[in-house]
Order: C-alpha cells, then structure tokens, then sequence
C-alpha cells in the first residue's frame, strides 16, 4: 500500500532543487510533523458495548499561524494518511497566503454504521480528548471526508464545556446559527471557478467546454457556477457512471434527474460510459472533483484535455504530472484550485473574533482577490523556474515559509 505522505515528500523535494537560496533548516523542519497525537475513544454502543475507535491529530508546522485542518471519519483513516493531509495543509495554506500552519485529524470509523447517538458520543469523544492541544489560537479543525456542520457543532459545544466558556472560533464548518460563514458550502467550488477564469486568460479561451468528475458538493456547485458564466459542461460523473453530450448539459435540469434517481446516468440526450472513460474525453478543461489517485502514469498519456484543475485532493499521482507537462497539458494544483475552502474557513475564524458576520457576497467578494492573487504568484514562480504549476506552488508557499521561520529565528 503506497505511503501518501512519502509522496508528499516527494513533490517538496521536486521544489527543493529550485530553493537553494533558502535556509537548509527549513527543509529539515518541513521533513517531519512538529507534533502528532494519538487517541482511544470510548463509546458505549446502543447495544450496551463498549468500544474503542483509534483518533489522531497531526500539527504538522504553525510557523505562518495555528494550525489549521479539516478531521475525517473513515473505516481506512490511519496515520500516514493523516499525516500526509497536514503536510499539503501546510502548503495550501501558504499557498494563498492565510495566516495558518497545517493540521489535520482523523477517526477509523465507518460513520454509516453508527446510530445519531453514537456518532454525538464518538465527535463530542474526539474533542474532549483533543482539547488540551487544540483551540481558536492554536489548532482549529473543519469537517472533512464523512464530517460535516452537524458535527462540527457537537464538536465546539463539546470543547467549549471542556474549556468553561463559549469559544466557536476552535472549529470551522459549523452551522451558521453557532457561528458558521455564509458562502462556506460554495467556497471551494467558487475559489475553483476564480482560478479557472485567471487560467483562461492565459489559455485565451473565453467560453471553456468542461467535464467534471463528481457531481458531489463540490463538483454539483462547480457546474453549477460554470454553467451561470456561459461554459458549456459536456460530462460530468458520479460513483454510478458518467454521462457526456458535447452539445452541453443543461445543470438545472440533470441536478433535477440526479435528485429524482440517485445518479446523473440515464439522463436523457446522453451519452453513458463509465468514470475512467470519461477522464479521457476531448475539453478545455478537465475538473477532477472526486476521489484521489485518478490520473495515473497509465492513463495521463491519453488524457485529450487542455487542463486540469484539481477541485479533488490528490487526483493526479506524481508520475503523471511528468507526463502531462511534457504533454503541454496545464495542471492547477490542488493546493491551490481548492483552496477556497480553507479560505473561507479562515474567515469564518475572523468574524468568530471579532463577532462580527458577514454576508455572503462580502465573503465572495474577499475571497476572489486572494484567490487570483495565488494563481498570479504560481504562474509566475513556476514560469521563472521552468516547472509545472504544482511545483511552482511548492516553490511559492515553501519561501512564504521559510520566511516565516527565519523571522521567528526558528532554523
């Protein structure tokens, strides 16, 4: 089984050769987690059992600000997964320059399988047993994989008892009645779209054609957004299959089939092939919007997009970023095509301190300059380097850094 986090040493190192003017210490520093926790969590079941579910933390760098990063319940969470998502947290963060380090948590759990009840005594378990390492001024968690605002909320009222006072800047992603933001569920999706439209400046393409792999929360608001713009979505995807009409699909509409049938298959004027066939389908741009791991070294050579921009995390595998620069084929990195997300994140942690909410378009209307501020800063570093646009972006958030650590005299 592959090492996700030795991987993502991988994509440092590939950043590495372009960074000889920085401080050796930092590498060394940004090699390893500062800090990784590891818990039992008891729950008594409804049948009267007790049993013990495996938690984790990693805080793996706070040199930019606390920590900061999402916890997954998942039957396959372990370590090094976790371990590998606080690192690429590290750097998307960086990446869009927010003042945050990078975390990220975890449970082995298979949520599906628990009661309401005991689902509330494992989240609100996970956070009683975390509160001594995490907080508003030093880590705060976010939903992830099978997490969402529900928990979140069991979550923060949870460490807020633990700590004796109300304190909802601790976590992100929560309901807005607690203290969620406004535009959170279509941050990373919007962020995704302003990145987008900077990319097509460069591809001088007005009217992109689009296909999207997921018709998720993430991927079902990107087609949505596009399809306001006037970008003609040809296919899109989800776990059942994949559908494609290069005429273009009409969004309202499929969202209505996939509503009414449980999958976006079988909408009429389509075309059906399955998940891996429709990744190498002919368009402008190419929107990995699922699962990790989906181009690999064995079908990047026949990918026929002009881009890629990774609304998912971790779907291309580095030996296929090899193959698809030498291709011409633009890759917009995760750490920064989805970065939205944590963004907006972030400025739910402000107006939780300050106490003071935005609406949602003054949340939009903060997040787009930083977005296009972030391409802007990757084009130009991977331009100067000669490298694909993940690296670039390693290149970029490594320096913002390093510089971070030498000011705190820390290498």
């Amino acid at each position: 089984m592959a090492n996700p986090f030795k991987e993502g040493l991988k994509q440092l190192e590939r950043a590495a050769k372009h960074l000889e003017d920085i401080n050796p210490g930092v590498l060394e520093r940004l090699r390893s987690p500062m800090r990784e926790v590891h818990i039992s969590i008891p729950v008594r079941m409804d049948d009267g059992s007790l049993r013990t579910f495996p938690g984790y933390r990693v805080q793996y760098d706070d040199s930019r600000g606390p920590f900061k990063g999402g916890i997954r319940f998942h039957p396959d969470a372990n370590i090094h997964e976790v371990r590998a998502l606080a690192f690429w947290m590290t750097f998307k963060c960086a990446t869009v320059g927010i003042p945050y380090g990078g975390g990220k948590g975890g449970v082995q759990v298979d949520p599906k399988k628990l009661s309401e009840r005991e689902l509330e005594v494992l989240s609100r378990g996970w956070a009683r047993a975390m509160s001594n390492v995490i907080g508003p001024d030093i880590d705060i968690p976010a939903p992830d994989v099978y997490t969402n605002p529900k928990i979140m909320g069991w979550m923060v009222d949870e460490f807020s008892q633990a700590v004796g006072k109300w304190s909802p800047g601790v976590i992100t992603g929560k309901p807005i009645s607690i203290g969620g933001s406004q535009g959170r569920g279509q941050a990373t999706a919007q962020g995704g779209i302003y990145v987008a439209q900077e990319l097509l400046k460069h591809l001088k393409i007005k009217k992109p054609s689009v296909i999207i792999q997921g018709f998720g929360n993430a991927g079902s608001v990107y087609a949505e957004l596009a399809s306001d713009l006037g970008w003609k979505v040809i296919g899109l995807s989800d776990s059942r299959g994949a559908i494609v009409n290069t005429k273009g699909i009409d969004i309202a509409k499929v969202s209505k089939h996939k509503l009414q049938t449980g999958s976006v298959v079988g909408f009429p004027g389509s075309v059906e092939m399955d998940n891996e066939k429709l990744l190498l389908q002919a368009c402008d741009i190419l929107v990995p919007a699922a699962l990790e791991g989906v181009i690999t070294k064995t079908n990047a050579g026949r990918i026929k997009a002009k881009a890629i921009l990774e609304l998912a995390n971790g779907p291309t595998v580095p030996e296929a970023d090899d193959k698809l620069f030498k291709k011409g084929i633009i890759v917009v990195p995760d750490i920064l095509a989805n970065a939205g997300g944590v963004t907006v994140s972030y400025f739910e942690w402000v107006q939780n301190n300050m106490n003071y909410y935005w609406t949602e378009t003054e949340v939009l209307d903060r997040l787009k300059p930083i977005m296009v501020s972030a391409f802007n800063d990757v084009w130009m570093a991977a331009t100067s380097a000669g490298v694909d646009l993940r690296t670039g972006a390693y290149i970029h958030a490594t320096r913002r850094i390093a510089e971070a650590m030498v000011d705190r005299g820390r290498v």
